[in-house]
């Protein structure tokens, strides 16, 4: 299945919106695909306020990103858009980062007023990438995201649970149908190698 990197833009640990990404990587891994976690705020932060996309670690993050065939993004809201710690490590990606791949926005804050932002600040952030798609996405309350325990992992208040599945489920939706298309494409090149005649040229004697 699909290799799914997770990008969490909290500034806090034991953040809601680390507990909303946790919550959707469990369902992503229900369904058979791989995830992976990059937490923004555990990169070094001179080379990410200096742009020094040479350091090892943001490196790393950023081959990470590259490699993934499906990237979710989570941020709390701050001054009503995405965090600051966000911005500075996309602009350290190339502008065809996410070209190909599905994205799965999601926002966290106090208050449903800042709903709005994801239309008008996150997506059209992910979209100066180059994402092949970007799902519809959700804004969770902060109040209806319940932290993982020492028993029980992150869930969603029951009123908007729902909700948040359906999102999870239509990406997971889009993700098997361009496992089946990448399928058929190499099975298609595949079939094409073994079928074209190889000529070879003779020179005159």
């Amino acid at each position: 299945m699909s290799r799914v990197v997770l990008l969490s833009a909290s500034p806090s640990e034991g953040s809601k919106t680390e507990a909303l990404l946790e919550f959707i990587a469990r369902r992503l891994g229900q369904y058979g695909h791989r995830t992976e976690f990059i937490k923004l705020r555990h990169l070094p932060a001179g080379p990410l306020l200096t742009g020094d996309a040479s350091d090892d670690l943001i490196a790393s993050a950023r081959a990470t990103v590259s490699a993934a065939d499906a990237v979710v993004v989570g941020s709390p809201v701050f001054k009503a858009t995405y965090t600051g710690l966000l911005k500075v490590f996309i602009d350290l990606l190339p502008m065809d980062a996410l070209h190909g791949k599905p994205v799965l926005p999601v926002l966290t804050g106090g208050s449903p007023a800042h709903v709005l932002a994801l239309d008008y600040g996150l997506k059209p952030l992910l979209a100066t990438l180059g994402a092949s798609s970007i799902g519809r996405g959700r804004f969770v309350a902060s109040s209806n995201i319940l932290p993982a325990t020492d028993t029980t992992p992150p869930s969603i208040d029951e009123s908007v649970e729902r909700d948040v599945v359906d999102a999870i489920d239509q990406f997971d939706s889009e993700l098997t149908v361009r496992a089946r298309s990448c399928t058929h494409a190499e099975a298609a090149a595949a079939e094409s190698l073994i079928t074209t005649p190889i000529t070879t040229e003779r020179n005159p004697s």
